[in-house]
């Protein structure tokens, strides 16, 4: 009979940690929360220790000690303890807290929770107690999932799930959900191995043995798998219930046990298999199997393995493997100590510590410095297993992407991966800090190897972004309309206009809305980086343009004339235009005065060119002044001294020379009078203009 045990044996590390804990309390006064493990040799030997086990947290008295198992607890749990002054020793696994702390931050978040798992295990009761909003609980592919078809979904699995059945439940519920699903691979690496190693040795045995607790989760899922590719598959709970006369006749028997499984029970199977073998004759002794296990093949590099300490000596410890009947020196350089003392270690003699595989050749290294760097190492990998991101410097590439390495394990980034874009040059990247999320870990023999990708962050945080302005521009809209008054900073200036903030939109500020004088340059108005009150003129929603003014919150230069002149005042102001009938002559900035023709000098003038040019200063006398209708007349000639008239000889004409005189063309003198008795303003059209003057000429 060939027997072939799989390397994954024994507790797992939560669990040892777990037991090792109770087993090392004080036992006065302490309870234990459930069964420690799932294994009731374990359990038996706690209970012996006087550790009482309880049910429900009702049981433990106030101010007692609890200790929370590796499963964990719901949340209240920890709430209610500090309620209750009872002093907690937290034994939950690192991978089950990782759990816990994805559930609650995406269930803060509104996602309803999808827990892949045994709705009775305490494990996946513990969980549900994290979330605050909706959890559902899925145990297989069957189940109905059309609660959460419209619904943004988190998944997250119990750590000990099929990692099989685990696949096929996230394909369904992605094909079924219409929104959001978050998938968190929450099982943990010791499960996988287990499963993967059970599912390859039952493909190649005729038999297998399935050691651990009856009630216990992983163990069941361990016989799921070996059940699915061996027909003779046999469930113990220990050394008691084998029945070797059902395996004797067998060529190959695999064994493999559960995470709650002490390495003595797997032991003491063996043993008794040996017994029976010997009187059954068969070709292979369990001193080979044994020996097999003890050998050095067996290991692999970066694996952890529990040893128990036989003898202290001044160079370091002599330490037993796992089925190992031969000691194996450790030296005390690789003992994690300040300073080593034999004496002391003679005292742990016969305790056990868990050491690092650090070489296998050209002989079996082991450290146990070493272990905190994997233990820091896997809580880092069950993390970025659950979705977090990481980081890493890129130090290669070859055909396919980019190159790098996290610890122990090797990091490739495909190609496509890099970026939403396509990546032409990948040399540029080395040397690079990538910012990445694992697409699949693989820890599968020797190699460690994740397979990430930067495209997948860099795309959420271009939707995100995306999002929110949509997000910000809806509410944007939805709260500005024509006539506000809004203050916004000014961005960036072009030659048309200032693009200005506003709430965080960009608006336009079309020069003409600047100044009501009329500005050259924006610069001559608005400074950048300055914040300045503006008046909203349109609002186009549909394109998302806001044009906003500026001089519409400012006095026009007509606003404050009444303030600055009044009528017979004398101003001093620029020729800008003339015109048949009179000159305009700038008062200041926006603000023209009319001199009529008639107005510019005591003696007559055939036109205003004659007498004034565009660009002469002149002063003139304010004879009238209507701000309201944007007007004002000025005279030159009322600052000149009037000349003296020459008296008119009398003499008498007939009436027929009287008629001809009467139809005589009027003089000057007589159009600067009709032009005192009413004179024209700004403010009149230019065709009422002309008309005037056509009127005075007559």
């Amino acid at each position: 009979m060939r027997v072939t045990i799989a390397k994954n044996s024994g507790f797992c590390r939560g669990v040892q940690h777990a037991v090792d804990t109770a087993m090392s309390v004080p036992a006065e006064n302490t309870y234990v929360l459930g069964e420690i493990i799932h294994n009731a040799h374990v359990v038996d030997a706690i209970k012996a220790k006087g550790i009482t086990t309880v049910d429900d947290l009702a049981e433990v008295p106030d101010g007692a000690t609890v200790i929370f198992r590796s499963h964990g607890v719901p949340a209240s749990y920890y709430s209610e303890c500090e309620r209750r002054g009872i002093e907690i020793i937290d034994c939950t696994c690192s991978f089950v807290r990782n759990t816990q702390r994805i559930v609650k931050e995406q269930s803060e978040q509104g996602r309803t929770v999808v827990i892949v798992g045994e709705a009775t295990h305490p494990e996946v009761i513990g969980l549900v107690g994290w979330c605050s909003g909706e959890a559902v609980v899925v145990r297989d592919t069957q189940c109905d999932l059309a609660a959460i078809k419209d619904k943004d979904v988190c998944v997250v699995a119990q750590t000990t799930f099929s990692v099989e059945k685990f696949e096929k439940i996230i394909e369904n519920i992605k094909n079924l959900c219409e929104k959001t699903v978050a998938v968190f691979k929450t099982i943990c690496y010791t499960t996988y191995g287990r499963q993967f190693e059970a599912a390859d040795l039952s493909r190649r045995c005729e038999a297998m043995l399935v050691i651990g607790g009856l009630n216990s989760s992983n163990t069941n899922k361990l016989y799921e798998v070996c059940a699915a590719n061996c027909k003779n598959v046999f469930r113990l709970s220990g050394p008691e219930d084998l029945d070797f006369d059902k395996i004797k006749n067998f060529k190959s028997v695999g064994i493999v046990s559960g995470a709650s499984t002490p390495m003595a029970q797997n032991r003491e199977v063996l043993l008794k298999m040996e017994e029976k073998s010997t009187e059954v004759n068969a070709t292979n002794s369990m001193e080979d199997v044994v020996a097999k296990i003890d050998s050095e093949s067996k290991f692999k590099k970066g694996q952890i393995v529990t040893a128990t300490i036989s003898e202290a000596t001044d160079d370091g410890l002599q330490i037993l493997l796992p089925f190992s009947k031969k000691e194996i020196p450790l030296s005390k350089d690789e003992l994690d100590c300040e300073e080593y003392n034999a004496a002391e270690y003679a005292s742990k003699v016969g305790e056990t510590i868990d050491l690092l595989v650090v070489e296998l050749k050209p002989s079996l290294k082991l450290s146990q410095k070493m272990i905190k760097i994997l233990a820091e190492e896997e809580a880092v990998i069950a993390d970025i297993e659950a979705g977090k991101e990481f980081q890493v410097e890129c130090t290669g590439y070859n055909k396919g992407g980019l190159t790098s390495a996290l610890g122990t394990y090797s990091v490739f980034v495909p190609a496509k991966e890099i970026r939403p874009s396509f990546v032409k040059d990948l040399t540029k990247y080395v040397g690079k800090t990538l910012r990445l999320r694992a697409l699949e870990v693989k820890k599968d023999g020797r190699k460690k190897e994740i397979i990430a990708s930067q495209r997948v962050i860099l795309q959420e945080e271009r939707d995100a972004r995306e999002a929110a302005k949509a997000a910000k521009e809806e509410e944007f809209f939805a709260n500005i309309a024509v006539g506000d008054v809004v203050e916004g900073k000014v961005e960036r200036v072009t030659s048309f206009g200032a693009f200005v903030s506003v709430n965080g939109f960009d608006c336009l500020a079309h020069i003409s809305d600047l100044s009501w004088t009329g500005a050259k340059a924006v610069t001559d108005v608005l400074e950048i980086g300055k914040v300045y009150n503006f008046k909203v003129l349109k609002v186009d929603k549909d394109n998302k343009k806001v044009s906003i003014g500026y001089k519409q919150l400012q006095p026009q230069p007509w606003d404050t004339v009444a303030d600055k002149y009044a009528v017979g005042e004398t101003i001093h102001g620029k020729v800008v235009r003339i015109v048949p009938f009179g000159a305009f002559i700038e008062v200041e900035k926006g603000i023209d005065g009319l001199v009529h023709v008639s107005q510019i000098s005591y003696e007559r003038i055939e036109t205003p060119a004659s007498v004034l040019n565009v660009g002469d200063e002149v002063d003139a006398k304010i004879i009238s002044l209507d701000p309201a209708a944007k007007k004002m007349n000025l005279s030159i000639k009322a600052l000149l001294a009037e000349p003296e008239r020459k008296p008119r000889a009398e003499r008498k004409e007939s009436d027929e020379s009287s008629s001809k005189r009467s139809r005589a063309p009027r003089r000057a003198d007589d159009e600067y009078s009709d032009w005192n008795e009413g004179s024209i303003s700004i403010g009149t059209s230019l065709g009422d203009l002309l008309a005037d003057a056509q009127k005075n000429n007559k």
